[in-house]
């Protein structure tokens, strides 16, 4: 009985001294997190993607709250909340923040199946990042889109899907957060985050096809062939042609789209402009219209005189004399009365 009252001691005072150790530990090791981390990770949307430039809403939250802390929270912006989450977050830490243009991803490659015939048939692992490691694909161009969709299952939102038709991924621009996971998914490096632009409107070059111009034009019939023409027509200097190959300044660009209008193998694209209207059809040349007379043919013109008739004669039929009475015709042709 006493043995087990001794280790029952022993034991309560050993966990008493372990307790107090941690105890101690705890305070002295202890990390202090400011409770306004938890706060603005509640405001964020909690997505995780990345497109902040963090590890997660979580660093986003810390690195927001630590730039509050600075004075200044410019230049973070969670692309998934936009506008709205980050002024409540700014509101929270009381803070004001610039307002930022909302950005869009862009698949700089117009290579469709019409465009890029294939030369080749992977037969490997299908995915871009597998089939870039192998070479250039199975089309001539080893710049342009390898069509297996690794952007697609990247985006976390439905926004990119590759189109079966065109072999090339499309955005919706509805559904895009400019996350960034697409760009980054992307082993060639063709999908770019740009201005959304007024009512939705931009230009850019859809092509990185960085070849020379009778290799690109081998290649594809839509690439750009570095020919400098757009750069020469742009009056704001957005354009800058290096390595062959076109590119527009997005903060520079006016959208006056005379560079669409220049470029010969219509590699920049405009999207969400009115479809100008359709030119007006020539018109027929019209009739000729008559000469007015002149004043000479208006005066009546003379009655020309007319003929004489002439009547031809009728041939009368003889009439028999009357013979009165009492006269006797005399047969030796002589008549007597009596």
């Amino acid at each position: 009985m006493n043995f087990i009252l001794i280790a029952v001691i022993v034991l309560g005072a050993i966990g008493l001294i372990a307790a107090i150790v941690l105890f101690a530990a705890s305070k002295k090791f202890a990390v202090y997190e400011d409770p306004r981390i938890a706060q603005v990770s509640e405001l964020l949307p909690g997505a995780n993607c990345g497109g902040c430039g963090f590890p997660g809403c979580s660093g986003m939250a810390d690195a927001l709250v630590k730039g509050a802390d600075a004075g200044s929270i410019e230049g973070l912006s969670c692309p998934v909340g936009g506008a709205e989450t980050m002024g409540k977050v700014a509101d929270l830490l009381g803070m004001a923040i610039a307002n930022s243009e909302p950005m869009v991803a862009v698949v700089r490659c117009n290579g469709t199946c019409e465009h890029r015939a294939k030369i080749a048939e992977y037969a490997g692992l299908r995915t871009c990042a597998a089939m870039h490691a192998c070479g250039a694909g199975e089309t001539a161009c080893g710049f342009g889109c390898l069509g297996c969709g690794d952007c697609a299952e990247a985006c976390q939102f439905d926004a990119i899907k590759v189109n079966p038709e065109t072999g090339v991924p499309e955005v919706d621009e509805e559904k895009c957060t400019s996350c960034g996971a697409c760009v980054k998914a992307c082993p060639r490096g063709i999908i770019e985050l740009r201005k959304k632009g007024p009512k939705g409107r931009r230009v850019y070059v859809s092509c990185v096809n960085k070849d020379k111009g009778p290799a690109a034009m081998k290649a594809c019939a839509v690439s750009c062939i570095g020919c400098g023409k757009c750069e020469k027509e742009c009056p704001f200097g957005a354009i800058t042609v290096e390595n062959n190959l076109a590119y527009i300044d997005f903060t520079k660009c006016r959208l006056c789209r005379k560079c669409v209008t220049v470029c010969p193998k219509k590699a920049i694209r405009d999207v969400n402009f009115p479809t100008p209207p359709p030119a007006p059809k020539p018109k027929e040349p019209a009739e000729p219209k008559p000469a007015a007379p002149k004043p000479e043919a208006l005066k009546p013109e003379a009655p020309k005189p007319e003929a004489p008739k002439v009547e031809t004669p009728v041939e009368k039929k003889p009439t028999k004399p009357k013979v009165s009475r009492g006269a006797i015709l005399d047969t030796d042709s002589s008549i007597s009365i009596k």
